[in-house]
Formats: structure tokens, C-alpha cells, sequence
């Protein structure tokens, strides 16, 4: 998300609006042409395009949203017409949002009522490792496997991520957070990890870039753990309705 706000920023920053379709039902009757592209950001995994007319779109991906860039007069491509939510064009891109779930504008000002309930962010200006650490230590009992994807405690870890911080810090994703020992390294390594990754598509914990070899136990199911050759376990567990698939080495990270 980072690099893809990165990508957006450049194309569009400091660049007036010729072309604005918002083509969701509460945002149809907006039209943001004629405005200047102050600036695009991330917080943790939303997206936040501000402009000069004090306003800002914030869009989420979730699971399968995407913003594609095309030079004007380009081709679009990367999904059907119907699945188009956003449009921004400007006179030489034309900036094009496939299936994406969230899509509102709201006051400058007034961000914090979209983002104000993250947690710091890995990868953002405000990152706060004793924050991050103060917040996860608030529920003892939880497991840290779902604190971790709690973007109010800290924002940006996703199952990847999770998955593969736990596997380096020897750590089960059933533990409770009042039994894990070096909390703050882990957040810190957290951050490291996301850091190293922030500008490839490629993401690794590896440092191997090779499909099969950039992570030790995501999606490794049955598969021999790198390290001690145990086969890769795999379970979905979390809040109801919310449940995420983690993965972990037996061996490496016992279950306490």
C-alpha cells in the first residue's frame, strides 16, 4: 500500500483534476473536477487523496481493490468496465480504481474519523514503537495472532507479515500477548520487515526473491520448514466472522 500511494502520489500530486467519476451510489452526483491533487498518502492500509479544496477520497483495497495508472489516450485494462468505482484523470494520466469496497469523501479535518482508530503506522511518519507496544500490552490474554492483525494497535501487518514475524521470533500464533517476552523486539522486527520490502512488489523474509523461496511458513502447508524440516502447520482462528488462516512451524514456535 505504501508503494502503491507512492506511485499515485507522483502521477498525481500538484496536478488539477480534468476527469473525476466516483461511481458509487453516496459519492455519483460528486464531481471533484478542477481540483489540485495536494497530495496521496497511506495510513497503514487506507489510502488518502488530499485536495486543495480541503477535501479528501479515501478509498481501501481490502482484499481485492487496485488502482491502475495509464498515460492518457491509453488503453485501460486490469478489469471489466462494470467493476470500475473511480476515475481521476488529469491532462496526462488517467488514474483508474477497480472493485473497490470503500470509496469516500470527507473534510480534510475530518480524516480522523476514517483513520483516526489506527494504531501507529509500520511505515508512516508517526510510528511509535512504545505506542504500538502500549497498545498490544492493553489485552494480555489475547492471542498475538489477532493482536497483530488489530490495525488499532499497529497499522500495516497483514497474514504475510504476521506469519512470518512470529516464525522469526520463535513465537506460536496462539500465544497470549503476557507471555510473549521481547514484545518490543517483535515490533520492532516488524517494522524492519516491512521497511526492507516498502519500494518491490516481490515481498520476502528470506531475502530469496525466488516465488518459492521468499517466505519460511506462509502458504507452506505440509511443507518442510527451512529451518528444522518440520512439516508447516496451518489453521484459521480469530474473532467469529473474522477468522484468519495462520501458519507456523510445530518445532520452531511450540504452542504454549
Amino acid at each position: 500500500m505504501w508503494r502503491a500511494c507512492r506511485r499515485l502520489h507522483e502521477v498525481l500530486a500538484g496536478r488539477r483534476l480534468t476527469r473525476c467519476e466516483l461511481r458509487v451510489p453516496q459519492l455519483a452526483t460528486t464531481d471533484l473536477t478542477g481540483a489540485v491533487v495536494t497530495e496521496v498518502v497511506s495510513r497503514g492500509k487506507h489510502q488518502l487523496f488530499r485536495l486543495d479544496s480541503s477535501y479528501t477520497l479515501h478509498a481501501h483495497f481490502r482484499m481485492d481493490g487496485t488502482w491502475k495508472i495509464f498515460a492518457r489516450g491509453q488503453k485501460w485494462f486490469g478489469g471489466e468496465e462494470f467493476q470500475i468505482r473511480a476515475v481521476l484523470g488529469t491532462e496526462e494520466h488517467d488514474v483508474v480504481g477497480y472493485r473497490l469496497p470503500v470509496l469516500e469523501l470527507v473534510e480534510t479535518s475530518a480524516e480522523d474519523t476514517v483513520v483516526g482508530h489506527l494504531g501507529p503506522d509500520l511505515l508512516g511518519p508517526d510510528w511509535d514503537v512504545d505506542e504500538a507496544v502500549r497498545r498490544l500490552s492493553a489485552q494480555p490474554q489475547r492471542s498475538i495472532g489477532e493482536a497483530l492483525l488489530d490495525q488499532r494497535n499497529l497499522a500495516g501487518i497483514g497474514t504475510f507479515y504476521r506469519a512470518e514475524l512470529l516464525f522469526l521470533q520463535g513465537i506460536h500464533p496462539r500465544t497470549p500477548v503476557g507471555q510473549v517476552t521481547k514484545l518490543e523486539r517483535l515490533v520492532r522486527r516488524g517494522q524492519q520487515l516491512l521497511y526492507a520490502n516498502r519500494w518491490r512488489p516481490e515481498q520476502t523474509t528470506t531475502g530469496d526473491l525466488r516465488a518459492s523461496k521468499r517466505a519460511w511458513v506462509f502458504e507452506r502447508t505440509r511443507q518442510p520448514c527451512r529451518r528444522c524440516g518440520t512439516p508447516i502447520e496451518t489453521e484459521e482462528f480469530g474473532p467469529v466472522g473474522q477468522e484468519r488462516r495462520s501458519y507456523w512451524c510445530p518445532r520452531c514456535q511450540p504452542q504454549p
